[in-house]
C-alpha cells in the first residue's frame, strides 16, 4: 500500500526504461572518448566528430524521445469516483511520518543535483577559456547560455507538470540531467554553449516541479519546504565547489560534468519513492488513487477547487493577474540583486582595499546567513507567509540602502551589512518558491511556479551586464541605490497585495452520495 511502484506510476515503463538505457549508453560512449583523451591532458577541443561520437549523440537524443513517450499519460476516460463507503486502508501516523521524511530526502537530493548544474558553470569557465582560447567576453557566453536555458526550462517544465504530472516531469528532468553530462565531451565552443542551454533547461525545470509537489504532498503551510529550498541551494554550491577542488586539478574541467552522471542516475533509481501529487490525480479524475495518496501522507480533506483554465491565460486572468504580476516583479527584483549586484561583490570588496581577502569576508557572511534561512522557515510556518516575504525583502532593500552611505573599507562596518544582504537574499529565495506554489490552484500551479523561477533567473541575464555598465560610471553606493529601488517597490507590492497562504491540502473531497432513483421517492 505504501510503495510507489514504477509499474503503476509510469504509463509505459518498458519504453521509459529502454529510453534511459539507450541514453545512458550514449553518455557512456562520450565518457570513453574522454578517458582516451588522457594522453592529451583531457583536451578535446577541435577533435573531429567521428562515427562513434555521432552514433552516441543519436543514442542520447533517441533515448530522450523514447523515455518521453514512456512518460506520456494514457488517453482514457476519467475514472469513476469510488462509492462513498469505500476507503483506503488506514496507515499509522508513524508510517506517514516515515513516508514524508523519505519524500523530503529524495526531493532534497533532487534539488541539490539541480543546484549543482548551474553552480558548476563558475568552476568550468577558467578551464574552458584556456582550452578554447577565448576572451573574457566570449567565455561569458557559457553562463549566459546556461541561465537562458533555466528561463526556458522553468516555463516549459512548469507547463509539463500541469499536463503530464509532477512525478513524470521530475523523471523527465532527471533524464535530461543524464543526457547533458555530455557537455564534458563537446569538441567545439559553440557546441558547449548549446549543451549549456539544454543543461539549463533541465536545471530550471526541476525547481518549480519540486516546489509544487512538496506543497501538495506535505500537509499545511510547511516550513520544511522553505528550509529545504534554502539549504539545498547552499549544499548544491558546496558540492560543486568540493568536486572541483578534488577532481579538476587531476582530470581537467570537463570531468565536472561527467561526475554528475551517477547522481542523476541515482535520482532516477529513487523514482519509486516519488509519488504523484494527490491534487493532480484528483484533477485528472483518478479519485481512488488520489484518496490512497491522501491517506498515505496523512492529508486532511478539503473543499474541491473550482474548475479553472490552464496556461498563461489563466495566470493572467482576472482572478490571478494581480498575484502573478506581484510575484513576478518580486522574483525579478531578487534576480537583479543576487545575479547582478551580489555577483560583483568580490570585485567591489577587492577595490575597496580591505586587509582581509574578500573571499574570506563573503564566506563568513554566507555562513552567518544560514541561521537566517532557518528563521525564515519558522516564520513562514508559524507566523505569516506574506509577512515573511515582506520582512526578508525589506532586509535586502535596507542592506542595499546602507551601502549607499556606509564605507566598505572597514571590515567592522562591511561585514554586518553584507550579512544582512546575504541573509535577506537567501531568505527571499527560500520563501519565494514555496509561496508561489501555494498561491496558485492545482490546474496551473506548475506553470505559475515556473514563471516565478523564470523571472528570478532572468535577473541573471539582465543583472550582470546592467551592473557592469553602472559600475563603470557610478560609485558602489550609487549602484546599490539603483538596485535597491525595484527590490523596495516589489516588497511594498507584496506587503500591500500579497495573498496570505494557509497551506495547500492536496486531498480530493469525498464524492457526493448517489442520487436515489425517482421510483423510490
Amino acid at each position: 500500500m505504501d510503495r510507489f511502484r514504477s509499474r503503476g506510476l509510469i504509463p509505459r515503463p518498458l519504453l521509459f526504461w529502454s529510453g534511459v538505457a539507450i541514453c545512458s549508453a550514449g553518455v557512456a560512449e562520450h565518457i570513453r572518448m574522454f578517458v582516451h583523451a588522457a594522453e592529451m591532458d583531457f583536451h578535446m577541443s577541435h577533435m573531429p566528430m567521428d562515427t562513434a561520437m555521432w552514433a552516441a549523440m543519436v543514442a542520447v537524443v533517441a533515448g530522450l524521445v523514447l523515455a518521453g513517450f514512456g512518460l506520456a499519460p494514457h488517453r482514457r476516460p476519467e475514472e469513476t469516483p469510488p462509492p462513498p463507503d469505500t476507503a483506503p486502508e488506514p496507515v499509522s501516523p508513524a508510517r506517514q511520518t516515515l513516508l514524508r521524511r523519505r519524500l523530503i530526502a529524495v526531493l532534497s537530493f533532487a534539488l541539490i543535483v539541480d543546484q549543482m548544474k548551474p553552480a558548476t558553470l563558475a568552476f568550468i569557465m577558467p578551464g574552458a577559456r584556456a582550452e578554447y582560447g577565448l576572451t573574457p567576453a566570449e567565455v561569458a557566453l557559457i553562463p549566459m547560455g546556461g541561465l537562458t536555458g533555466t528561463v526556458l526550462g522553468s516555463l516549459l517544465w512548469g507547463h509539463l507538470a500541469d499536463r503530464i504530472g509532477r512525478r513524470a516531469s521530475v523523471l523527465l528532468a532527471a533524464l535530461l540531467f543524464v543526457a547533458t553530462t555530455v557537455c564534458g565531451a563537446m569538441p567545439s565552443f559553440e557546441a558547449s554553449v548549446l549543451m549549456c542551454v539544454l543543461m539549463g533547461m533541465s536545471a530550471g525545470g526541476m525547481l518549480p516541479i519540486v516546489y509544487a509537489l512538496m506543497s501538495e504532498v506535505l500537509p499545511g503551510r510547511s516550513g520544511v519546504v522553505v528550509l529545504t529550498a534554502g539549504l539545498t541551494t547552499v549544499a548544491g554550491y558546496l558540492a560543486a565547489s568540493g568536486l572541483s577542488s578534488l577532481f579538476e586539478p587531476l582530470y581537467g574541467w570537463r570531468v565536472l560534468w561527467f561526475l554528475q552522471l551517477p547522481l542523476a542516475l541515482l535520482l532516477l533509481a529513487f523514482n519509486r519513492w516519488i509519488p504523484e501529487s494527490p491534487s493532480f490525480l484528483a484533477a485528472q479524475g483518478k479519485h481512488a488513487e488520489a484518496r490512497r495518496m491522501t491517506v498515505l501522507f496523512g492529508l486532511g480533506q478539503t473543499p474541491a477547487e473550482p474548475r479553472t483554465g490552464r496556461g498563461m491565460r489563466a495566470l493572467l486572468g482576472p482572478d490571478h493577474r494581480r498575484q502573478t504580476l506581484v510575484i513576478s516583479g518580486f522574483a525579478l527584483s531578487w534576480g537583479l540583486v543576487y545575479w547582478g549586484f551580489v555577483t560583483f561583490l568580490p570585485t567591489v570588496l577587492g577595490d575597496a582595499g580591505l586587509s582581509t581577502p574578500p573571499s574570506q569576508i563573503l564566506f563568513g557572511a554566507s555562513l552567518m546567513s544560514i541561521p537566517g534561512t532557518a528563521l525564515a522557515a519558522w516564520l513562514y510556518s508559524r507566523w505569516s507567509s506574506r509577512k515573511t516575504m515582506t520582512l526578508y525583502g525589506a532586509v535586502t532593500a535596507a542592506s542595499l540602502a546602507l551601502l549607499t552611505v556606509l564605507p566598505l573599507d572597514d571590515p567592522q562596518i562591511a561585514v554586518p551589512v553584507l550579512i544582512g544582504l546575504l541573509t535577506g537574499t537567501s531568505g527571499v529565495v527560500a520563501v519565494l518558491g514555496p509561496y508561489t506554489a501555494q498561491v496558485y490552484p492545482t490546474a496551473f500551479r506548475g506553470l505559475g511556479s515556473g514563471l516565478s523561477a523564470a523571472c528570478s533567473k532572468s535577473g541573471g541575464i539582465i543583472g550582470p551586464p546592467a551592473v557592469g555598465w553602472l559600475t563603470a560610471s557610478f560609485t558602489t553606493g550609487q549602484v546599490a541605490a539603483v538596485i535597491a529601488v525595484p527590490m523596495a517597490l516589489a516588497t511594498a507590492a507584496i506587503a500591500r497585495y500579497g495573498k496570505e497562504t494557509t497551506g495547500t491540502a492536496a486531498a480530493p473531497p469525498a464524492p457526493a452520495p448517489a442520487r436515489e432513483p425517482a421510483a423510490r421517492r
